[in-house]
């Protein structure tokens, strides 16, 4: 049997007439779940919830209308569950989601047990897909054929779980226990995951899924509980860690979104029926399973109530933060801006400055070289030394070695044997200045 499609919800480009008239004939998502428009995540969930199980294939095999409105349902939670949809929807309707393609065309329903394998492989490439109960495992809880074990108040039980099953448990409590509240943990040393399950009796003896907790790292181990306390507390779920990349601000101020209130909080005298879901393709899970009276935590249960009191108070300031971090952030933005504008004009005038001092000249080498010279030309005593030098070579050229009264050379320059001469680096120059004058002695000064 072919499962439903979740999501499916196309953009055909090119095809506006078309899509306007499928949009026309779609219901609105808020009536569909039967939920206002201010509606929480958690009240949206919950009404998808109880709409997936009343009309599932599954339950409802030779009924089309049923899978008419499951697919219907399952389309409207599709846009509600997502933040950003949901904006797009309640600003101009299906056509702003459709003409931003934005397409999930998923039949996981069909896959049964590969559900986990499939989100598992989606959640590596960046697109996070929650896994449901197997079908199966719902519609013999419904029908009453599984099997359930009792579980006494106070004592742990460790079991392994195969995958794609569950295990069932009853618990009976008095009226004193239902009063001071119950608390039912799930551990897995061996971080498997699994799924903690709340079942309610049906008039038929059956069993309907009323809450579902998936299995968190914490440390060590993966856990997951639920707290029957008498007052409302709440479930954290993470958000998108995909989405929360691409924009970290929004990510932060969303942060808090994910904490919603459970459905139930409190429960009555008589028996409860828990169940320990597999939610692992590849393997079993192995685990634990406690259900405790809360009388012995009393200060454990204030500590608790105080904290997410506190959590729904720093929402709350989230909100109003976000606001003056945004003015705040453009603003810094903008001045950012213009000041990598005013550095830029800046250097073009100064740049433009230099221009008009280089042109006043009737050298049009120098016109056209000035600013690349200015840094190379040397200084006036290097060009006075240089000039020196060449005039000394210019007088050793023209000068001869010096003649002593008889014409011949003098005894500095005569020659010298080969043990007696020096190395021609060592011969001391003699300066320009140094030259010897010829005197006649015979004629008179």
């Amino acid at each position: 049997m072919a499962g439903p499609k979740f999501g499916s919800f196309k953009a055909e480009k090119g095809d506006s007439a078309g899509t306007a008239g499928a949009a026309a004939q779609r219901r609105d998502p808020y009536e569909v779940l039967e939920v206002g428009r201010n509606a929480t995540e958690q009240e949206i969930k919950s009404a998808f919830r109880r709409m997936a199980l009343k009309y599932h294939p599954d339950k409802n095999a030779d009924d089309p209308v049923a899978s008419e409105k499951f697919q219907e349902a399952t389309f409207s939670y599709n846009i509600l569950s997502d933040p950003e949809k949901r904006r797009q929807y309640d600003a101009s309707g299906f056509e702003a989601i459709e003409a931003d393609s934005q397409e999930l065309e998923l039949d996981l329903s069909s896959l049964n047990t590969v559900n986990t394998m499939f989100a598992a492989l989606f959640s590596k490439l960046g697109v996070p897909i929650k896994t449901t109960v197997s079908a199966t495992v719902l519609e013999e809880a419904l029908n009453g054929s599984v099997e359930i074990s009792q579980l006494q108040l106070g004592k742990s039980l460790c079991r392994k779980v195969e995958k794609q099953s569950a295990h069932f448990y009853s618990v009976d409590i008095t009226d004193k226990e239902a009063k001071t509240g119950l608390v039912c943990r799930v551990n897995s040393t061996s971080k498997s995951k699994f799924k903690l399950l709340y079942f309610e009796p049906e008039d038929n003896g059956g069993l309907s899924l009323a809450l579902q907790e998936d299995s968190a790292k914490t440390g060590k181990v993966t856990s997951a509980g639920m707290f029957f306390l008498g007052f409302p507390v709440y479930r954290f779920e993470q958000n998108n860690s995909a989405a929360a990349a691409k924009d970290p601000d929004s990510a932060f101020f969303k942060r808090l979104d994910g904490f919603q209130p459970c459905e139930v909080n409190e429960l009555k005298a008589g028996t409860h029926y828990f169940a320990v879901y597999g939610d692992n393709f590849f393997k079993s899970a192995s685990y634990t399973i406690e259900v405790v009276c809360a009388e012995p935590f009393s200060a454990e249960k204030e500590k608790l109530r105080s904290v997410e009191a506190k959590i729904i108070a720093k929402r709350s300031e989230l909100s109003k933060f976000e606001s003056e971090y945004r003015e705040v952030l453009a603003k810094f933005t903008e001045m950012t801006n213009r000041y990598a504008q005013e550095m830029q004009t800046i250097d073009e005038l100064l740049k433009e400055r230099n221009a008009i001092h280089a042109s006043y000249t009737n050298n049009p080498t120098l016109q056209r070289s000035s600013s690349s010279s200015k840094g190379k030309s040397p200084s006036k005593g290097s060009t006075k030394s240089e000039d020196d030098d060449q005039t000394v070579k210019k007088e050793k050229k023209s000068k001869s070695p010096p003649m002593d009264m008889e014409g011949s050379k003098s005894d500095d320059e005569a020659p010298k044997t080969k043990k007696e001469k020096k190395p021609k680096d060592r011969i001391r120059r003699k300066k320009w200045f140094n030259i010897h004058l010829k005197v006649d002695k015979r004629r008179p000064c």
